[in-house]
Parts: C-alpha cells; structure tokens; sequence
C-alpha cells in the first residue's frame, strides 16, 4: 500500500510539474493555456509539491491572485495531513521513534 502511494504521489508531482511548465510556456507563445482549475486541482490531487516547485523554479503565477494563496492553502492542508497520518502511524506502532 505504502509503495502504490508514494508512486501515486510521485507520478502526480511530476504530472503537476509538467503541466505548469507547458502553461508557462503557452502564455510565453501566446497560445491556448491551462484552466487556473486544472492547474490548482493537480496540485489538491496530491501533486502540491510538484506544484509549488514549478511555480517557484519556473515563476509562473507566484503573484496571481487569488491563485497563489490557493495553491498555498492546499500544500499546508496536505503538510498538515501528511502530520496527522504520522502520528497516527507513530501512535499505532507502525513507525518507529
């Protein structure tokens, strides 16, 4: 189970990473972009981190708004998740200290 979610996360990161780039792109060309709500959707799938990296290494929609707060809103909800699930596994033996 474990290894399916993180192939899961990883796929989904770096699908949400390519994305970004490929919008970046057609707003350089002047072509067709992607939907703000495909874009913000990958990332609350799973794929935040892919997200934030390509926003930030890319720096593509950082100060669009409301956008940017959006997407960060969805990474700390995944983080905080991400710190439930581990105490979670802790408190239950399946992570040891």
């Amino acid at each position: 189970m474990l290894t399916f979610l993180l192939t899961y996360l990883a796929v989904l990161n770096l699908t949400a990473f390519a994305v970004f780039a490929a919008d970046k792109r057609a707003a350089a060309a002047g072509r067709r972009r992607t939907p703000e709500a495909t874009l913000l959707g990958l990332a609350a799938l799973g794929g935040g981190l892919g997200a934030v990296a390509a926003q930030r290494l890319l720096r593509h929609k950082t100060r669009k708004q409301p956008f940017a707060s959006e997407l960060g809103l969805i990474l700390m909800g995944q983080g905080f998740l991400l710190a439930v699930f581990g105490v979670l596994a802790f408190r239950h033996g399946l992570v040891i200290p």
